[in-house]
Formats: C-alpha cells, structure tokens, sequence
C-alpha cells in the first residue's frame, strides 16, 4: 500500500545529484579534487588515490571521515579544497522550482557537503529562497549519512518533527537511519554512484527515477 503525504509538514532534500540531476557531472569535478587532495596527502599515484577515495567512501559514507579516521586530515581543509569547483555545469530550474514552492510545509537540505557549498548549489540552481534550512556536515560534528547519530543530530538542528518529515536520497541506504526515525523516505533512483548499495525496500517508501515528474503527480501538484 502506498502510504499518504497527507500528514507530511517537513520536506528533507539531499543536495548533491538530488537537486540537480547527475547528467550534468558536476560531482566528477569534486571527485577528481579529491583524488588530486589524496595524491598530495599521501604521495601516492592517481589510481591508488581513487582507490583510497572510493575505499573510504564506501566503508565511512564519505572519503572525508575515511581521511580523518586513518591519516588526522582536518576538515575544513578537505571541505575548502575539494568543494572549489565552477558550478557553470548548472542551470535554474523553473519547472524544479515551481514545483518545491507548491509542497504544503517546510523544505530542509541535509547534506554531507558544507552549507557554503550547497548554498552555491541551490543559487545557481534558482532555490536559494525556498528552504528553510540547512543541515550540513558541519553541523553533526563531521559525522555522515549513513551514520544514525548525525540523524538524530539533525532532526535536532533543522527543528523537524520526523513523523512528520519526508526525505529524499538518491543513495539507497542513506534510508535506512531516517526510518528508523518514522520519517517517510524516497529513494531518487537516478543512476548515482553507488545509489543501489545496501538497499533495503522495506527502508523505501517511495521508488522513484525522476524528481520533478514525481513531485509533479501529488495531488497539491
């Protein structure tokens, strides 16, 4: 049975590959900073970077908490080097837009990016105006999605209440903590790297493969 929106007040957006679509490569630029952050760190060719980058993202949730946990890399100097990027791969998104405005509620950004970073995002995206908040990696203390304490760190910061919330992912088991906390979840299966990994479908409310059309089919839509 698919389950009613009818009591969601609170509207939780991924950023990265969720509020843009990963057809415009974007995070191939952050990828590629971060293989050249490692190369540097630890001396060590292009190929065992990437290795050493996908290694830590898959096992941490994110190649940051891999590089502090083993090598003490601090933060902020990841977070400012590797989000450094053009965002001209960017372009607003009127149909997006309108789309969001018509959601009964809040609309949040929790992402495992820094705020400066996703407020960058959402501009050259035409959004900035239309959440109420961010939750960024700043904000639970470094710690990612999926790990289920920055969660609950989270709901804290953004002031939601998580029965009452609906959250958005296009990586699969980035789910699994927000339903554990009742919150509605929606899996964006866009083609994201690693967006089938630990999938679990009784942690998914919603299947979905395009955003707008799906938010286009609510019934307040």
């Amino acid at each position: 049975m698919t389950p009613s929106l009818d009591h969601i007040t609170h509207w939780i957006f991924d950023l990265d590959n969720t509020l843009y679509p990963p057809s415009t490569r974007l995070f191939d630029l952050i990828d590629i900073r971060m293989r050249t952050f490692i190369m540097r760190l630890l001396d060590v060719s292009e190929s065992e970077a990437h290795d050493v980058q996908k290694d830590y993202f898959h096992r941490y949730g994110t190649t940051m908490a891999g590089l502090m946990q083993h090598h003490g890399v601090p933060p902020e100097d990841f977070l400012l080097d590797v989000h450094n990027i053009e965002l001209d791969r960017l372009s607003i998104d009127e149909r997006l837009r309108e789309t969001l405005k018509r959601l009964p509620g809040e609309r949040y950004i929790y992402t495992n990016a820094d705020a400066d970073y996703a407020a960058r995002v959402l501009e050259a995206r035409g959004l900035s105006d239309l959440f109420s908040g961010i939750c960024d990696i700043r904000a639970t203390d470094y710690q990612p999605k999926p790990v289920a304490s920055a969660y609950d760190v989270m709901v804290q910061h953004l002031g939601v209440d998580p029965t009452r919330s609906l959250f958005f992912e296009d990586m699969a088991r980035n789910l699994t903590p927000a339903k554990a906390l009742g919150m509605t979840t929606v899996w964006l299966d866009n083609g994201s790297e690693s967006g089938h990994r630990d999938h679990v479908p009784a942690h998914v409310d919603f299947h979905i493969h395009e955003l707008t059309d799906w938010l286009e089919s609510l019934p307040f839509n």
